[in-house]
């Protein structure tokens, strides 16, 4: 599908500058751009390729003046180049063809019920009492296990794994290969001084505008639920254990650890990690006492540390009375203690 300069200024809100008629079909880097692509620019850094770039619509900011001349490309205005160009790239998904319809390999129980629209892919396995939501796409090779519901427009791709029971909320991703619901790592010591397994009777909840990264695995709860809140980012390669709570909007990237009953609720919100993390007590990774409004929190390093009760995992040091926002750290820690990080 081809989009005008016009049409694309249109659904942006942007000014044009150049041939209003020019089409784009593709989208492509800045540095990278040929004849028929779009791209954007928002960080100064990469302005030199905006002379030489060949693609034919590129989005700027609505304050941006070139130093030199444009020779190819058609510039649209937009007051914020990087979400105008994510807004963009929404379009172009949803332009492609959409896959739709039952695979006949698919074994769907015929207690489970599958809402209007959905894609259901080959060799997927749907067990009794099962709910899906309308719109949903299913891949190739996922299980669902009994009673597990998932909401509307939900997408999991080739290979995921929900174990029964689980919840899943509506515009959720999950991607391939996660699993969500195995069994907590719970073992009780005996006399013989051998473990035995304690039951994992909880489930998963994962709330709605979720992602969930390729070979991610959520553990099912002792009791009760392991929770992803709504709006949670989770990259791949992420572990996290049983009865964790992670809060609204929290986001963490590859290879985060976080041990079981970990949890960051109430005013604790809107956290990233970039590293690693690893966690045992009553707070998780970069962020601390769990019921204090810490807000805003950035980690781009390693974080470890083993807590008692009231402890604080995480980039900064605090005591149980403290209010933080907007902190940040571009470093490594690793502690021992109740109260300090």
């Amino acid at each position: 599908m081809k989009f005008s300069a016009e049409m694309i200024a249109a659904a942006l809100g942007g000014d044009i500058v150049g041939n209003k008629d020019v089409t784009v079909s593709t989208l492509a880097k800045i540095e990278e751009g040929e004849e028929g692509a779009l791209s954007f620019l928002s960080n100064p850094k990469y302005e030199q390729y905006l002379y030489s770039t060949r693609s034919s619509i590129v989005i700027v900011a609505r304050s941006f003046e070139p130093k030199q001349e444009v020779e190819h490309a058609t510039l649209v205005k937009v007051d914020d180049p990087y979400g105008c160009f994510a807004k963009l790239l929404e379009m172009y998904v949803a332009s492609k063809p959409q896959k739709s319809g039952v695979h006949p390999t698919a074994v769907i129980d015929p207690t489970a019920t599958v809402g209007e629209g959905c894609y259901i892919g080959a060799y997927v396995v749907v067990d009794a009492g099962v709910k899906v939501g309308s719109g949903c796409k299913i891949y190739p090779h996922c299980y669902i296990g009994d009673r597990v519901t998932i909401g509307d427009n939900t997408m999991l791709y080739s290979g995921v794994k929900v174990y029964e029971e689980c919840q899943i909320g509506s515009r959720v991703i999950v991607h391939s290969g996660a699993v969500i619901g195995s069994d907590g790592f719970g073992f009780a010591p005996n006399a013989e001084g051998k473990y035995d397994k304690i039951p994992q009777i909880g489930n998963v909840v994962v709330e709605d505008d979720v992602e969930i990264g390729a070979n991610t695995t959520i553990d099912r709860a002792t009791m009760g639920s392991t929770r992803i809140c709504k709006g949670v980012k989770l990259d791949n390669l992420i572990q996290i254990a049983h009865n964790v709570v992670v809060g609204e909007n929290t986001v963490a990237a590859a290879m985060t650890g976080i041990a079981g009953s970990t949890k960051n609720t109430g005013t604790i919100t809107n956290c990233y990690n970039y590293g690693n993390v690893q966690a045992r007590g009553k707070a998780v990774g970069i962020v601390g006492q769990a019921n204090k409004p810490i807000k805003g929190c950035i980690n781009y390093g390693n974080v470890s540390g083993t807590w008692a009760l009231g402890g604080v995992v995480g980039f900064i040091a605090t005591d149980a009375t403290a209010t933080i926002e907007s902190c940040v750290n571009f470093g490594t820690i690793s502690a021992t203690s109740t109260g300090i990080g």
